[in-house]
């Protein structure tokens, strides 16, 4: 049975550019499924760059109006791409316009923000998805398997890291992610809510924290509004502007059963290009994956005679998540791309069938209460509860 889903996407830069991109390669790899996204309109504030959209994705429609987007009768799904100082309000429009809604993490400007998103959706009865696509890698849904299976015994450690050059050099660009007013929070916000959502995944709620932040670079060349992306690189000599938020957050954590864990990111470290990585240990194996090897998993299962025993290298095939919705045979690596095209597929189908999907503003507000207690420990210098945020 086909079901057509009208979409309208919001903010049309490098993200924008991602969905798209997914919600046209769905139909292609789930094809089966009967779900067919129809891009209806796009919009952002740069009009050149919202008709670029428009022309390579073919949309419908373009449009500089997110207003008008939302209200289009055609449009069943809004997708907000754009920068977090403007979530709250485009999902409170699109909500009380009864559409579902998919925002790209952390959601809110800040926690408290993202628990009244949160409540926004669950009030007006809609779906919601949030971008937490490393979830969806083949490798970790096998890995969350083998630990959901109880493959690793009983789980002890977790240990899980997002490194990102892309604020390494001192000339990249100060885009909205580095200005405090527009992002939020800094890394805390853009790439710890990946690996706070990757652990809780694995390893359950947290209970406790203590955390730490700092500010490498503080400050940076000031963009061309509309654009680059925070990839981009100023000269010597550009305008210079002051970063207001944090490049680097650690953290010790506490999960209720047992496990001790460690949080930490940066995106002004030297070396790693995109380490978004995890290692479990539990009592009778371990495991680690990479995103920068996202096609491999470092598996240690003793097999008993202790001749053998070590990490092997497992790739990743049809066998493991949905690697063979891409690719026929094993070592045929899945990309980036492909992972936001197993999101955008997860989000729509919990809007065909009626029920919720996973991850939503509810994970989300999960990821924003470990968020909140970091920021706490940050003024307390000690270890936080972590709290619930979620409102009546």
């Amino acid at each position: 049975m086909t079901r057509t889903i009208g979409i309208g996407v919001i903010g049309m830069g490098w993200m924008g550019q991602v969905h798209s991109r997914a919600y046209r390669q769905l139909q292609d790899r789930f094809h089966e499924s009967g779900l067919r996204p129809r891009l209806v309109v796009c919009a952002d504030e740069v009009d050149s760059r919202a008709r670029q959209a428009q022309s390579m994705f073919g949309f419908e429609k373009a449009t500089t109006n997110w207003r008008e987007a939302i209200a289009n009768p055609e449009v069943e799904v809004v997708n907000i791409a754009a920068p977090n100082f403007r979530h709250l309000e485009m999902v409170r429009v699109a909500t009380e316009a009864r559409k579902h809604v998919f925002c790209e993490k952390p959601v809110g400007l800040s926690p408290e923000q993202t628990a009244e998103i949160e409540a926004l959706a669950r009030k007006a009865g809609v779906q919601s998805g949030v971008g937490y696509n490393y979830r969806w890698a083949p490798m970790v849904q096998y890995a969350l398997e083998l630990v959901r299976g109880g493959k690793l015994g009983q789980l002890t450690h977790y240990r899980g890291r997002f490194f990102a050059m892309y604020g390494s050099n001192p000339l990249s660009q100060l885009t909205w992610r580095f200005d405090r007013t527009q992002a939020g929070l800094g890394t805390l916000g853009d790439i710890m809510s990946h690996a706070i959502d990757m652990s809780l995944m694995f390893a359950g709620p947290i209970e406790t924290v203590v955390s730490n932040r700092h500010t490498f670079i503080p400050r940076r060349p000031l963009p061309i509004p509309g654009e680059g992306t925070h990839f981009s690189m100023g000269k010597p000599g550009d305008p210079m502007g002051d970063v207001t938020n944090e490049d680097y957050v650690g953290a010790l954590v506490r999960f209720p059963n047992g496990v001790q864990g460690s949080l930490e990111v940066c995106r002004a470290i030297f070396g790693p290009k995109c380490e978004m990585a995890f290692e479990v240990n539990g009592t009778e194996g371990a495991l680690s994956w990479n995103f920068e090897r996202q096609n491999e998993l470092q598996l240690y299962r003793p097999e008993g005679s202790g001749t053998h025993e070590g990490y092997a290298r497992i790739v990743a095939g049809p066998e493991h998540g949905d690697h063979g919705r891409f690719y026929p045979g094993p070592g045929l690596g899945t990309s980036y791309d492909d992972l936001k095209t197993i999101e955008a597929f997860r989000f729509l189908k919990a809007i065909a069938e009626g029920k919720p999907g996973e991850p939503s503003f509810r994970e989300a507000l999960a990821v924003a209460e470990v968020q909140a207690a970091m920021q706490r420990s940050w003024d307390s210098s000690g270890w936080e509860t972590v709290k619930t945020l979620r409102l009546a």
